[in-house]
């Protein structure tokens, strides 16, 4: 505490100048300690989308595992619809102390606050902990299509214009579609969807008969002859899906729309929150079973510092603004 704040104090009313030093010693005292006693209740874990998806099904491994390691409950709250906008805008309006995180991911960060106005900012509005997993989205069909990779498809498609529909949980999540759409010539009917679960139980039921859709979500379901992979949409195949190739490889060069999963804070948590959290969930995601389990389901567990997953945010939102921008999918969608 300076010399000139202690003269200043000792001018005013004894009662006041007592209330003053308390406050500003409480305050000092906790400045450096901001994260010694963190969590000390429980902790908010928003999934911005409905229960069964691949971002909904990284949050809740991750919120486990933290609630055993950190001695208080991660309690995971589905906050589904406008394409994640929702519990994304919720997580960014909440009191930045560490007690509400959010799963976020590639659509909700760098696609959709380009394709519609959205009331947060996912560059200004958010502390960035740590990114958890890539993956690259699979084009699956339902069995009943005789179709038995890309080329197939799209001949299929083009024979019959108008005549198929695919998934879709959000208007992010479009995109991959819409591009490859752009590049083949296909044809297709959105159907929309309010989440990835349903979206893939509208594909099991054959109400609609294509979907992009993250590996986490699909994979299992591809196991079990559920569904049928045709591509990836990476720039490289998928470990999951070894012999699943991309869309490149198929004839069309230059397509790739990898993802990603990662944890976020509202804009300003302190950073020893924001470290302490970094160093716990880079913990669980380096544990073997759950490495085991995300590989299995489709996604490479994945981590950074913050400052590094700050930037595969921005350049994610400078990509595919260009992408939006070129296409004219922002009218489309």
């Amino acid at each position: 505490m300076s010399t000139r704040t202690m003269s200043e104090i000792a001018l005013l009313p004894q009662s006041a100048a007592r209330f003053m030093v308390a406050t500003l010693l409480a305050l000092a005292a906790s400045l450096p300690q901001a994260a010694d006693d963190y969590p000390n209740k429980p902790v908010r874990f928003i999934s911005p989308f409905s229960a069964g998806g691949g971002t909904d099904a990284v949050g809740r491994i991750i919120a486990s595992r933290l609630s055993d390691m950190m001695g208080r409950s991660f309690v995971v709250d589905n906050r589904g619809g406008a394409d994640g906008a929702i519990g994304t805008e919720i997580a960014a309006k909440s009191a930045p102390d560490g007690y509400t995180l959010l799963v976020a991911n590639l659509g909700t960060f760098c696609m959709t606050p380009i394709l519609r106005k959205t009331p947060y900012d996912p560059l200004r509005d958010f502390s960035y902990i740590t990114q958890t997993t890539a993956s690259a989205s699979a084009l699956v069909v339902h069995p009943s299509l005789p179709a038995k990779g890309l080329k197939d498809l799209v001949a299929l498609v083009k024979a019959k214009p108008g005549e198929f529909n695919y998934g879709t949980s959000s208007n992010a999540t479009a995109l991959p579609m819409e591009l490859l759409k752009m590049m083949t010539g296909m044809t297709l009917t959105r159907v929309s969807y309010k989440g990835t679960g349903p979206a893939i139980i509208g594909l099991l039921s054959g109400e609609v008969q294509v979907a992009f859709s993250g590996a986490i979500a699909t994979v299992p379901h591809v196991r079990g002859g559920r569904l049928r992979a045709l591509a990836v949409a990476g720039d490289k195949r998928a470990r999951a899906l070894p012999d699943v190739p991309t869309v490149a490889e198929q004839g069309y060069p230059g397509y790739e729309a990898n993802s990603w999963n990662g944890i976020v804070a509202p804009a300003k948590t302190p950073r020893p929150i924001v470290d302490k959290l970094n160093t716990a969930i880079i913990k669980v995601l380096q544990m073997r079973d759950v490495r085991e389990h995300m590989i299995a389901d489709g996604a490479e567990p994945t981590h950074n510092t913050p400052e590094e997953f700050g930037a595969l945010i921005a350049s994610g939102h400078a990509k595919w603004t260009k992408v939006i921008n070129a296409a004219g999918l922002k009218e489309k969608i």
